[in-house]
C-alpha cells in the first residue's frame, strides 16, 4: 500500500494560519522578499537534487510499476495515478548510476512537465528550500562532457552540502513514452 502527499508551497520553518487552522498559502508566499523560488530537494545516493515546486504534484510511496517494450533503461515503466498513466523515470539510471534497487523507503515524485505528468523514481525527499536567484550557483563549465549541463539550472549551497538544481522541462525533453500519442506505421496491403 502506498501513501501519497500533495505538495502545496510551503515556506519553510514560516507558517501562517487563516484562523481556522488552514494554511494561508497567499500569506506564505507573501511573507519572503518576493524573489524567492521554493524548491523540494530529494536523494538519489550521495547525491542532493532539487527541483521547483511549482512542478510537483505529489509525493509518492513506491508501488510497482508495469514494464512497457521497447523502452529506455533510465524508464522503469508506467503507474496508474488515479486514471492517469505515467511514466515512472529512475533518475539514478537517468544520469549514468545504474539502476535503482527499489525498496520501500523510495519514493516518486509526481511532476508535470508542461502538459505531461511525469514520475521520478529518488531515494527520498529531503527538503524544501526556498533559494533567492543571487543564491544559485551556475552549473560549472566542464567541456569534457562529463556533466549534462543541459539538465541543470545551477547549484545551491545549503549549511554544508551542494544541492543540484533540476530544469525538468530539458531533463524530459524529447522523451516519447506515451506510446498512445505514437501513429502506427501503415501496414501494407495483403494481395
Amino acid at each position: 500500500m502506498s501513501s501519497s502527499t500533495a505538495i502545496a508551497p510551503v515556506g519553510g520553518s514560516r507558517s501562517a494560519s487563516s484562523g481556522d487552522g488552514r494554511t494561508d498559502l497567499q500569506a506564505l508566499n507573501n511573507a519572503g522578499n518576493g524573489t524567492e523560488e521554493q524548491y523540494v530537494t530529494f536523494t538519489v545516493g550521495a547525491e542532493e537534487y532539487g527541483v521547483n515546486i511549482l512542478a510537483v504534484r505529489e509525493i509518492r510511496g513506491w508501488t510497482p510499476e508495469s514494464r512497457l517494450p521497447n523502452l529506455p533503461d533510465y524508464v522503469r515503466g508506467v503507474i496508474n495515478l488515479r486514471g492517469i498513466i505515467i511514466p515512472i523515470f529512475d533518475l539514478r539510471a537517468r544520469f549514468g548510476g545504474g539502476m535503482t534497487q527499489v525498496t520501500k523507503r523510495h519514493v516518486v515524485v509526481v511532476m508535470q512537465v508542461g502538459e505531461r505528468t511525469r514520475g521520478i523514481l529518488v531515494d527520498a525527499i529531503s527538503d524544501i528550500l526556498a533559494i533567492g536567484p543571487d543564491a544559485i550557483k551556475p552549473p560549472p563549465d566542464v567541456d569534457s562532457g562529463l556533466i549534462d549541463a543541459e539538465y541543470l539550472s545551477g547549484l545551491y549551497t545549503a549549511d554544508d552540502r551542494m544541492v543540484t538544481l533540476l530544469n525538468v522541462d530539458k531533463l524530459f525533453a524529447g522523451e516519447h513514452v506515451d506510446h498512445e500519442a505514437t501513429p502506427r506505421a501503415a501496414l501494407p496491403e495483403q494481395t
